[in-house]
């Protein structure tokens, strides 16, 4: 962790040097703070209470490339899969950490769709206002992010507007270059009134270590609304540390999926921070995993304005010597009355070597509110089986069908038809079946 530390400190001047003349602007300054917290932080380590179950040191054992020496190409061909290709969608492609404007599909026209890198240039007011509000640089890996920031994906969705198509942002690493680290950082403002619809996914093509820091910051503004999904299904090779952070203004609505069934290890850290009354914040998630892998989710419903509602649910199945983690947290401040949050963590163990720390959490300052949660954890309904087998159903598919109804819920959030069929199949592969009906 140390040695990584230490290449990824001297490898700024490097970085500085990119930059030329956006050194002096107010995003580099913030940059230099960042910096100066991860010099004195570090890695976050297991005695970090946050950290608590999960373990970053063997994932930084590798000596990470901070930097890719060459750009590498792709063909549409061969990366067709990764798409959601029955969806028209605007496109923002990364290969390697680099903006792939053959795989893109940008725009200006009534909304901004384009890269970090060209938002600092043609928006420089738009994105000083925004970069670093939602945020915060306390924490180790943002800090580490946002001191390297410079790509990624920007959105900029103007007041009433309504994006007519969803936006797929997707970050393709080759391996072409063995054990490389990626920081990308997408910046999402959907002002007064306005829409969007974003799929994000992290895909390696081969076997070779990937380390990716990822943040996003979403800024929904009064009165807007944002469906964010995330689709994580990576090879073994693959390390995903990914931070979500999203500022709420009044009555706007926010829904975010995530979905989790690939990579050697995830951790996914989604904090809402409902800063308007009225305003909606939805998270659900599906989890499917086994072998060796890992997917740590971490969560917080931050209520600071009255009448505002939360509403989390997660479900997990675990199968081999998969683990897993989840950490919801709901805070409630003195001035939030009339709060409204929910959550729930439901999961199946397949496996009598599969396991699953869950740490649902409730901090109230408020006395008029209504706050619930509950987790469970437990193995397949032998009754629901014996019904399902008693009717001439086999074994596999009968076991199939159950974990697919477990995921209904989590499932019944996603408002892209395409998409859900296409979680629909990737669940299907994952739990080994080919099922011909949906959910």
């Amino acid at each position: 962790m140390e040695q990584l530390k230490d290449k990824l400190l001297s490898s700024f001047l490097v970085f500085e040097n990119q930059l030329n003349g956006e050194r002096s602007s107010a995003i580099h300054e913030q940059r230099l703070k960042a910096l100066d917290v991860f010099e004195k932080k570090g890695f976050p380590t297991k005695k970090l209470e946050e950290w608590k179950y999960t373990n970053l040191k063997p994932v930084l054992k590798k000596d990470f490339k901070v930097f890719g020496h060459q750009e590498n190409y792709l063909e549409f061909k061969d990366v067709k899969k990764y798409f959601i290709n029955d969806a028209d969608s605007y496109k923002l492609v990364f290969i390697d950490g680099i903006y792939s404007s053959w795989l893109s599909a940008t725009t200006h026209q009534g909304f901004d769709i384009c890269t970090l890198a060209s938002g600092l240039k043609r928006h420089t007011d738009v994105v000083e206002k925004y970069f670093g509000t939602a945020a915060p640089i306390e924490d180790q890996m943002v800090a580490l992010n946002t001191a390297f920031a410079r790509e990624g994906a920007f959105v900029n969705v103007h007041k009433n507007a309504v994006v007519e198509k969803p936006i797929q942002i997707i970050f393709f690493s080759t391996g072409a270059e063995k054990d490389i680290m990626t920081q990308p950082r997408n910046l999402i403002i959907v002002q007064e009134g306005a829409q969007v619809q974003i799929v994000e996914r992290h895909q390696s093509l081969n076997e070779n270590a990937v380390f990716t820091n990822s943040v996003t910051e979403i800024i929904a503004e009064n009165n807007s609304r944002v469906d964010y999904y995330k689709v994580q299904n990576d090879r073994q090779g693959a390390s995903l540390v990914d931070n979500t952070h999203i500022s709420q203004g009044r009555d706007s609505h926010v829904n975010i999926g995530t979905f989790s069934f690939g990579g050697s290890f995830t951790r996914n850290e989604l904090n809402f921070y409902l800063n308007g009354t009225q305003a909606e914040a939805h998270m659900s998630g599906v989890t499917i995993i086994g072998d060796n892998q890992f997917v740590d989710h971490h969560t917080l419903a931050d209520h600071r304005m009255p009448h505002c509602y939360s509403d989390e649910m997660y479900k997990g199945i675990y199968d081999d010597r998969a683990s897993g983690v989840f950490n919801g947290k709901i805070m409630v401040h003195k001035d939030a009355q009339k709060t409204n949050a929910f959550q729930a963590n439901n999961n199946i163990l397949l496996s009598d070597y599969a396991s699953i720390d869950t740490k649902p959490q409730l901090e109230i300052y408020a006395d008029d509110v209504k706050c619930s949660h509950g987790c469970t954890i437990g193995q397949l309904d032998e009754e629901a089986m014996f019904y399902l087998r008693a009717r001439g159903i086999p074994q596999k598919e009968a076991r199939a069908m159950l974990m697919y109804a477990f995921c209904t819920d989590a499932l019944g959030k996603v408002r892209i038809p395409e998409l859900k069929e296409k979680l629909n199949i990737l669940i299907a592969r994952k739990l080994g079946v080919d099922l011909d009906f949906d959910l």
